[in-house]
């Protein structure tokens, strides 16, 4: 087992498991107590876990509780980044040996109906992309709905892509959450632009109504 793997796996399990002692560590992980804190210290120093303030007055002499760990937000991020990594390899591989737009297709499904739950069927196609907005906010989408030109059409703006790097390794991810989109509101939308493709934001323009009529208005 490589160092490399054996802090991820410590890092990970602090990210899991935390606050948690260096003896618990050792224990769960099977691997010594010196080298256990070997990763410690680097994570430590790395920026990327922090020790635990225990709730109340602390003693300081005999009989003092063991340190306990928690992971920071870098450690979060380099966790999720570790990850991100595998699952860039694994779309690679899928490409090469077959199976790739079927697991894009159903993890697009998969996110369809979880944002489709929080849609609205009866609400008006303004108030139901708003929801939309809402439900991909709470998947760690930062969106926004931006009114089009002469108010035919509204913009639905995703600032941050949790699937990013992937998305970037497999453009057909943004392909098929287009789609998801098209079919939770039952319209056609335009995808202008991409994180993945190298914009500065996802931009999907969604109609409200056909040309010389108002949403609302009919």
């Amino acid at each position: 087992m490589s160092t490399d793997t054996t802090r991820d796996r410590v890092l990970g399990l602090i990210a899991s498991a935390g606050p948690i002692t260096a003896a618990t560590l050792a224990n769960e992980l099977g691997v010594t107590p010196a080298g256990v804190r070997r990763h410690l210290t680097s994570l430590t120093e790395a920026g990327f876990i922090t020790e635990h303030d225990q709730p109340g007055p602390v003693n300081r002499g005999r009989g003092r509780p063991s340190r306990s760990y928690v992971a920071t937000n870098e450690g979060q991020q380099a966790l999720a980044s570790a990850y991100t990594g595998v699952a860039v390899d694994a779309l690679a591989f899928m490409r090469e040996h077959g199976g790739l737009d079927e697991f894009v297709e159903q993890k697009s499904l998969e996110l369809e109906k979880t944002l489709a739950a929080s849609v609205p069927a009866d609400g008006t196609l303004g108030e139901r992309v708003d929801a939309l907005s809402q439900a991909l906010g709470d998947q760690g989408y930062a969106t926004s709905v931006r009114p089009g030109p002469g108010g035919y059409t509204v913009q639905l703006c995703q600032g941050h892509c949790p699937v990013q790097s992937i998305a970037e390794a497999a453009p057909e991810w943004c392909e098929a959450e287009a789609r998801a989109f098209s079919r939770i509101l039952d319209v056609h939308v335009q995808r202008l632009s991409t994180l993945a493709g190298g914009a500065h934001v996802c931009t999907t323009t969604i109609p409200l109504a056909v040309a010389g009529t108002k949403e609302g208005s009919q």
